[in-house]
């Protein structure tokens, strides 16, 4: 979709929300049991990398610059091109500023570990804050992480050997995969799942995963506010409201993608003038949503509502 001709976001409100995203604090929170404390805005690391490697480290410079202190990425992105965009960046002292996290989603125990070298290797640095077990999106991925030899083995060992602080893992298709996960081990540190306006209604890792996942301590990334795109596509909700509802459900974290200084700047503005929704205006925008496009057809990264599923062309964060 064209996200500025659906905004309407004019030159000068955008330039409003720049200087007032330049000139306040950045809200900080702690990530759960990890005990990091990280900025409650999270660069997503596929969309940065979308317009190339230049406007790449651009953004991740003025995000630096905003305040943001914490970093996404996955093995997975532009084919280890936002993992090596990043080993860029972070020059001159800057990797030591930030906390950094990437994934892997190959599921036994070597494969992981020898992603996580090249991962290390491409971001031209010795460990990661955050390691997560990428994209779990079936049961049958379960069985393999948790196996004799599954890369659970590799997340525990990695932690051990000082090469990831911490450990978590990301998903967006099922709920009750989420939910085995965390019932399955305590290692899990973080869990990353879509929070958005929609998912309520169908399949809610809203209200079956963020219950289970605070009370085992964990620190929670909300991540798909926009519905990877399907929300303003459909002009269910605005980005404004996408992110404000993110912020307002019980999660640490919003992982939001941006292509640009300019998205980067707008949505970090939100961030920074972030105020809690009323039960009234969850409500509201609620049973707006509930009366339009939900599920698969617009979060269509979901298990779809016959029971099958497929994989879509995955990109962690979203258009928000």
């Amino acid at each position: 979709m064209n996200r500025r001709k659906f905004l309407q976001i004019s030159p000068l409100a955008l330039g409003a929300a720049s200087t007032l995203a330049a000139d306040s604090p950045m809200p900080m929170t702690t990530l759960g049991k990890s005990g990091l404390k990280v900025s409650k805005f999270c660069l997503g690391g596929y969309h940065m990398r979308v317009r190339g490697e230049d406007e790449g480290i651009r953004v991740i410079h003025r995000a630096m610059e905003l305040g943001v202190n914490f970093f996404d990425s996955a093995h997975l992105y532009h084919n280890g091109a936002s993992d090596e965009t990043y080993g860029k960046a972070l020059t001159d002292g800057r990797r030591q500023k930030i906390l950094l996290m990437s994934k892997a989603e190959i599921r036994d125990r070597d494969g992981a570990m020898r992603q996580l070298e090249l991962t290390l290797k491409r971001m031209n640095t010795d460990y990661l804050d955050l390691w997560q077990c990428h994209q779990v999106v079936a049961q049958e991925e379960v069985d393999q992480i948790l196996a004799p030899n599954g890369s659970l083995e590799a997340f525990v060992k990695a932690k051990q050997q000082g090469k990831v602080r911490h450990i978590g893992f990301t998903g967006h298709a099922d709920p009750a995969v989420h939910l085995r996960l965390l019932n399955a081990t305590d290692a899990w540190e973080t869990v990353q799942c879509p929070v958005n306006c929609i998912d309520p209604h169908y399949l809610s890792f809203i209200q079956n995963v963020l219950p289970a996942a605070r009370k085992k301590g964990l620190g929670i990334l909300g991540m798909k506010s926009n519905a990877m795109g399907g929300i303003g596509k459909n002009k269910i909700a605005s980005i404004d409201e996408c992110l404000r509802f993110a912020w307002t459900q019980d999660v640490n974290v919003v992982v939001s993608g941006v292509e640009s200084v300019d998205q980067l700047e707008h949505n970090v503005g939100i961030c920074k003038t972030f105020q809690p929704m009323s039960k009234q205006e969850i409500s509201a925008l609620l049973e707006r949503t509930r009366h339009g496009l939900y599920g698969s057809k617009v979060e269509e990264y979901k298990k779809k509502e016959s029971g099958a599923f497929t994989t879509p062309t995955h990109r962690d964060g979203d258009p928000a």
